[in-house]
């Protein structure tokens, strides 16, 4: 729980504040950024929410923070319900899509995705948010998850208790599953991709990790989970790699950057940055800018 006394300086005053607990994971700006946004080391408050939608947003951005760190008014507590995540991002002919919320500390707070099929017989999460009993009520109730897809060792999380739970299948490369052992399905090599099923695919994109990959949904205007891959940085609005977070090998990144250029993606969701939709056509042009400044 976020502590007054640790309250951060750089808060806006009033009731919702960061304290010195926050890991600057930005879980919080990405989620709400009316109201949260980043400084140098930490997240904070830049504008308090007004009205009962506002309040709620914030309070969601509060439950999603992986350490807590978000302190707020007790008495608009009951403004969250246990049903609010996974939240709607955008529909897709190949299944709609949710972000899950809880976000782990183990993670460094990265996010989770939920495709949710036309059938609702082959839902599919993206790497593991924190363990949460209300958000698997939710899940169960729209169907259940029959495959987890985990894009690299550094956003599995509490994988293992989803799988045993929910009784779904997990796929992890080979090259970063001593990070989560107990994996049903391994993908070996770095070729094209293996398709998980009609319009799902797994694409390695060996560099920030030797076993890194990306997920990619649809046939045309496709949706693209890039983990840490690839993110895009709404102030500078630019496709980013990071080398400063490779761990393994930045010239292998950048040459899985190159696997990707000849895609039409709608929409980018990353484990870490912000989520941004693209018009036909920019996908190549920005992602081409941000090679060549590599």
């Amino acid at each position: 729980m976020a502590q007054e006394k640790n309250r951060l300086p750089e808060n806006l005053q009033g009731p919702f504040f960061v304290d010195s607990s926050c890991i600057n994971c930005g879980t919080c700006w990405q989620l709400d950024p009316k109201h949260f946004a980043p400084a140098k080391n930490n997240s904070f408050v830049h504008q308090q929410p007004q009205g009962g939608k506002e309040k709620r947003l914030a309070i969601l951005a509060m439950q999603d923070c992986p350490v807590g760190a978000i302190g707020g008014p007790n008495q608009h507590s009951n403004l969250t319900l246990e049903t609010d995540f996974p939240l709607p991002v955008t529909k897709h002919p190949a299944g709609n899509i949710y972000y899950c919320g809880w976000s782990a500390k183990s993670s460094f707070g990265a996010s989770s995705w939920l495709i949710l099929s036309p059938s609702h017989k082959a839902n599919v999460m993206i790497d593991s948010p924190r363990w949460s009993a209300p958000l698997a009520r939710r899940i169960k109730g729209m169907g259940g998850i029959q495959t987890m897809l985990l894009t690299h060792r550094d956003d599995v999380a509490d994988h293992a208790h989803w799988a045993k739970a929910l009784g779904c299948k997990r796929w992890i490369h080979k090259n970063d599953s001593d990070a989560a052992p107990t994996v049903e399905n391994l993908v070996i090599g770095s070729a094209a991709g293996i398709r998980i099923r009609e319009s799902l695919q797994l694409i390695p994109t060996p560099g920030h990790t030797e076993g890194s990959m990306v997920v990619l949904l649809g046939e045309h205007r496709q949706i693209l989970f890039s983990g840490d891959h690839l993110w895009w940085n709404n102030q500078k609005q630019e496709i980013v790699a990071s080398k400063k977070y490779c761990w393994w090998n930045w010239q292998e990144q950048i040459k899985s950057m190159h696997k990707l250029m000849g895609l039409d993606i709608a929409w980018l969701l990353p484990g870490h940055g912000n989520a941004h939709h693209f018009q036909s056509g920019e996908w190549s042009k920005a992602l081409k800018k941000t090679i060549r400044h590599c």
